[in-house]
Parts: C-alpha cells; structure tokens; sequence
C-alpha cells in the first residue's frame, strides 16, 4: 500500500516520504484495520513529523491522527467488514496511507448526514469542543462564549457547538476573510484581532458588560492575556493548545480577584482516563449531526501524494477550517 512515512523527526518539508510498498498493517488486540476513506489533518500531526508532540512515536511511523475510514479487518473486535466509521488512527500506523489501525473502542459510525470529507473531519474538532465547553467549562443557555481562531478547524467547530448549546458567540479572528468565514460559521460577532490596536480592550467591548462567561483559546500568548481582560465574573478560560507557540503564564492573583478559572483541556487523556466521556460526546455529536447543526467547514482537499503540502501550510497558519486528504 501507498503510506507516507517519517524515518527522522525535524522539518516538515523534507521528514515523511511517500513510499509505495508499504505493508499492510496487521491488527494487534483491540485494534481494527480500515480502509482510509479520508484523512483530517491536523496540528498535532505536523508536531509529530517535528518531533515536537508530547507523544512519539516508535520511527518509522505513519502519520495522520483522524480519518473516516471503512473496516477491512475487524480483528475479532465486533464490528463489521464494510462499516463505515470515524475516530482516530492508532500510531505508529497513521492515517496518511490506504489503509490504517484504529483502536475499536474509539470508533463510531460515521454519521450518514456527512461525506467522507466532511466526517473524516468531525472527530477530533467536534469532540475536543464538546468535552471542553461542557465537561471542563460546563457553558450553559444564555452564557457568552469568546473563541479565539474561530476562522480553524477547532475555533470553527466550537462556534457550532457553542449555538447549537444556547450561547452567544463571539469569534476572533485574523484579517476580513477569516472574519467573513467566522461569521459564516454562525459567530454573532466578530472581532479582527488585526484591526485593533488593544485587544484586550475590543474583547471587551465586544463581550459587553459581563464579560466572557467562557473563553475557547487554542492560541495561546496574545490571546490568552487579552481574554483575562474580557473574562466575567466567574468565568471560564479554556486552555486549548498554543498555535501562537507563545505559552502563557496565567496571573494567579488575577484570576483570585477576578473571580475566574483557568481549564486545562488535553482531550486525547480522556480516551485512558475516563473513556465514558468520550462515547458520551460521541452520542451527543451524533444527535446534533443529525439535526444538522453541525456541518464541518473544509477548506481544501488534497489527493495523498500532496499531504505534505497541506500540512506544511497548516503549521504555517495559512488554512483556514480543516484540510483533508483521500488517498
């Protein structure tokens, strides 16, 4: 089979190769083998090729963290040769190739309301949202909620999750189109953190009087420090990852006279640690699927043997939504 793989970790550009006699992965205890439909990229897999990822896997190692995928080999698991599924690859053997293993108790069918494209990136995006705005930050009817990169794949999943909850969204973004699509997205308003000379001070005029009840940020550095300005009374700062690459050191007296949380979100733990919130988000996710009031935004789709090319211009910030490949 057709597999980029990564002999040596550092620059996107020159890391993975395309190689075409790749075995077939065999399926361990648990696992499933899938067929790839489609591949979500996203921006822990550039920090994988980098070798700049929390996680590392054994070289070499194929790439590609999410996919809509059909089952090749159930591997004793239950499901079904032919089911069409969604979830997250089982690294070493990403899903940056035909054929990929996946961990069967982190699949879920694919929802018929989405195509291939589309569902390959609802997964991740729309799990990572649902579990932060409701089991880490617990955004109730009526709450204002500020999302920081509302233009990007999470961003733009979490102004979804946030209508679909009762919210009033406000994004952020960088430059008109991306406020264009923010607002497309469904964000009730929409600040261009490129027009304002103090962030902080737009983030809370935009907030109005009582602040942000929640903040999404997986920026990190600017973005984190204008929020605090515009956080409420008891509100909540999710933590969501660092794009900016700027780690921020959050104020703890600030946070005690202001009143507010600061919520770290790794979602990849709750896969080990409390398994149940993951089936519960992908119930949920299933339901508001099927309402369509979710609709993943895809900017571009590339044909495998250009991969690179689309994960060299997401770590750059050059995307916009999600980028997807079909092998």
């Amino acid at each position: 089979m057709r597999a980029w793989q990564v002999h040596e970790t550092g620059d996107l550009a020159t890391g993975p190769r395309l190689a075409g006699d790749v075995p077939r992965p065999v399926p361990g205890p648990g696992q499933t083998l899938l067929r790839v439909r489609a591949c979500a990229l996203n921006f822990p897999d550039a920090l994988l090729v980098q070798g700049r990822y929390q996680e590392r896997p054994p070289l070499p190692f194929t790439p590609g963290i999410e996919l809509c995928g059909e089952v090749a080999d159930p591997g004793g698991t239950g499901l079904r040769v032919g089911d069409r599924v969604v979830g997250g690859a089982a690294l070493p053997h990403g899903a940056l190739a035909e054929y990929a293993l996946a961990d069967a108790r982190f699949l879920y069918p694919a929802p018929p309301e989405l195509d291939d494209v589309k569902a390959a990136a609802y997964f991740v995006a729309y799990q990572t949202g649902w579990v932060g705005l409701h089991t880490r930050a617990r955004l109730r009817p009526g709450e204002t909620l500020l999302v920081h990169a509302a233009a990007g794949g999470v961003g733009s999943a979490a102004i979804q999750l946030g209508k679909a909850a009762g919210a009033r969204v406000i994004g952020v973004t960088g430059g008109p189109e991306k406020a264009r699509i923010a607002r497309e997205r469904g964000a009730d308003e929409v600040v261009d953190r490129t027009a304002c000379d103090d962030l902080g001070a737009a983030l809370k005029e935009a907030c109005g009087p009582g602040g942000a009840d929640v903040v999404y940020d997986p920026v990190g550095g600017a973005a984190f420090a204008a929020s605090t300005k515009a956080v409420a009374f008891e509100g909540r700062i999710v933590v969501v990852g660092f794009a900016s690459g700027d780690i921020p050191r959050a104020a703890a007296n600030h946070a005690l006279v202001k009143n507010y949380s600061v919520v770290g979100l790794h979602w990849g733990l709750y896969r080990s640690r409390r398994p149940e919130v993951v089936h519960e988000a992908a119930a949920a996710l299933a339901e508001l699927a099927a309402k369509g009031a979710i609709d993943p935004y895809v900017s571009r789709v590339l044909p495998l043997d250009r991969a690179v090319e689309g994960l060299t211009a997401l770590a750059g910030g050059e995307t916009t939504g999600r980028v997807v490949i079909e092998p």
